[in-house]
């Protein structure tokens, strides 16, 4: 102990945080981020302490960093820490614990704070932290004020743990902890007798049975297929969005099941089906083109449906599935309610892969299905013709080709707005094994950059695909870049401004839509690139970005832009969105 951490014995913070943080590092923490500031102090210095082990990063911009923070977290399926002094630091966390919350991700908070006394008397930078985010995390708690009591260390550590446990389980998400410290926050002495320390605290005692492999999952028993879906013909399965740890077995999953009730999987763009394409023979990805055709849409209307995730971003799949009102189940084992639409639904709180899936087929008909396959091997070929033919740089067909000249596994985060939408109507089915993510829990724009760097961090080569007002909206994230270790490309859809709002009937009174909607902002990005020293490239053909994007570089970060015209591309999607499927018959 004297030779790990003589400096926890120099004053009763720094052996706070030395009990928080060694107890951190046996459940298996890798990677903290640390914003600056003086009330953090003991766990800053507690935390660089803990390397190699603990990987602690600097990052000045707290809303970067907790999305930084975020991406990480996604990537490796782990709980990530974030610090930040007291004052309005902890508020600028709160979009990325929303988004945390709402998309299951691990992340622990750790707010420091002035002591009680300092409170509602308008000391410097104090703001009230308790309960800073509402509902929204998991767990929340503030820690007591530090002591070297040794029962009070054992509350430290045992409420460590279950903070831990409690971002991971019953469901992933947000815990916050906020952590008052009285000064002297430097590691000085402060006058505290801990002598006693040395016949008392024995580390490995302390920490014993900390352990890095708690099962927190225990599967229940498998689930049986139920009888009415064994007697339905017309069924479909909607692969919506998600993110699982393990794509290759979720997906295979989603075939079995579909294979045995001969049920088609409509997968949504972000979803891992569409990148696991062999496995699954009843895969349609061109639901939403089939769909704006109405009479396909009443020919292929269900009775039953089954929703695997998140419900997909297209408002066609919406109105369809509210129009019909079939009978649906949502098999999901998060906690939250998955059904916007308060259909006639039932949740089954399991995940996929505890289907227990029988042998044979089961299905009174596979007539349905053949009638989707039809479908989209019609669209599919339509939209493959169309995009091939397309030299000119528009925005939509910059979905379809990367989906299909990424590098085997590379990790994809794909921006909010335009870049999730194109995805869904044009990623093309493949075998790559893409590993899609995004922030599609609150849907928001905040912190694009800083997500996608902690997704990439000391991971395979990694691409973003964004448009400007994503990126724009985090260029701080790029205040990263010194920290970063790895790769990433950006791919940067540069129509200035936002093309959303070009497909929403308010595009049509301008004024005021331009100034307030289409908000163009002029930026020079070659210049804004020069500004933090990343590498910029004007991308002028598509067989250009094909080169650029296979192989990826190994380190570094650059930006690809695409420069498209706003008002073109959503006149190109307007006229031609709903006339892939109009001539489709089945």
């Amino acid at each position: 102990m004297f030779d790990l951490m003589p400096i926890a014995y120099r004053n009763v913070n720094q052996l706070w945080g030395y009990i928080l943080t060694e107890t951190l590092k046996r459940l298996g923490l890798t990677c903290a981020i640390i914003c600056p500031g003086s009330r953090s102090t003991p766990l800053a210095i507690a935390f660089a302490q803990q390397a190699p082990e603990i990987e602690a990063i600097s990052i000045l911009d707290e809303r970067s960093a907790a999305f930084f923070a975020l991406g990480q977290a996604k990537a490796t399926g782990r709980p990530v820490v974030i610090v930040c002094t007291s004052g309005t630091a902890g508020a600028n966390f709160y979009s990325a614990v929303i988004e945390a919350s709402y998309s299951g991700v691990p992340l622990l908070i750790l707010t420091t704070d002035r002591p009680p006394e300092l409170r509602d008397c308008h000391s410097g930078q104090t703001v009230d932290q308790l309960r800073l985010y509402g509902n929204y995390p998991n767990w929340q708690t503030e820690l007591a004020l530090p002591s070297a009591d040794m029962g009070m260390l054992a509350y430290l550590r045992q409420t460590v743990i279950h903070s831990w446990e409690r971002a991971q389980t019953p469901t992933k998400g947000p815990v916050h902890l906020n952590i008052p410290f009285r000064d002297p926050l430097a590691p000085v002495p402060d006058g505290s007798d801990l002598s006693y320390l040395q016949s008392q605290f024995h580390p490995e005692d302390f920490f014993a049975g900390i352990t890095s492999n708690t099962p927190f999952h225990i599967p229940n028993s498998r689930f049986p297929i139920p009888q009415e879906w064994k007697e339905c013909d017309r069924g479909i399965i909607i692969a919506g969005v998600a993110q699982p740890q393990q794509p290759e077995e979720y997906c295979r999953a989603i075939a079995q099941l579909s294979q045995t009730l001969k049920w088609p999987v409509l997968a949504e763009g972000l979803s891992p089906v569409r990148n696991y394409a062999e496995l699954n023979p009843y895969l349609i990805s061109t639901y939403d083109l089939i769909l704006r055709n109405q009479q396909l849409a009443k020919q292929l209307a269900p009775e039953m449906v089954i929703q695997v995730g998140e419900m997909p971003t297209s408002k066609e799949l919406r109105t369809w599935i509210d129009a019909t009102q079939p009978r649906r189940w949502v098999i999901d084992p998060s906690h939250q309610n998955l059904d916007p639409l308060h259909g006639r639904t039932t949740h089954l709180r399991i995940s996929v892969e505890d289907i227990k899936v029988e042998e044979g087929n089961l299905s009174l008909s596979s007539k349905y299905v053949q009638q989707w396959c039809d479908a989209e091997a019609q669209v599919r070929l339509i939209v493959d013709q169309t995009m091939g033919k397309i030299d000119e740089v528009i925005e939509s067909k910059a979905a379809w080709l990367i989906s299909q000249i990424l590098p085997p596994g590379t990790p994809l985060f794909i921006a909010n707005s335009m870049p999730v939408r194109d995805v869904e109507y044009f990623w093309k089915p493949n075998n790559l094994g893409v590993r899609s993510h995004f922030n599609r829990g609150a849907n928001g724009i905040d912190g694009t950059l800083s997500t996608a760097l902690g997704i990439a961090h000391r991971q395979q080569s990694s691409v973003m695909l964004t448009g400007d007002l994503a990126l724009l909206h985090d260029t701080n994230g790029f205040l990263i870049r010194n920290k970063f270790i790895g790769h990433l490309t950006i791919v940067l859809i540069n129509n200035n401004g936002g093309g959303i709002f070009e497909m929403l009937p308010i595009a049509k009174f301008d004024p005021p839509f331009e100034e307030f909607f289409g908000t163009p902002q002029d930026i020079d990005f070659a210049q804004l690139c020069a500004t933090y020293n990343v590498q910029h490239e004007l991308i002028n053909s598509w067989e250009q970005l094909q080169q650029r994007l296979n192989p990826l570089p190994t380190k570094g970060i650059r930006v690809l832009e695409v420069q498209t015209n706003r008002k073109l591309d959503a006149k190109w999607r307007q006229e031609n969105l709903r006339n892939f499927g109009a001539d489709i018959v089945i």
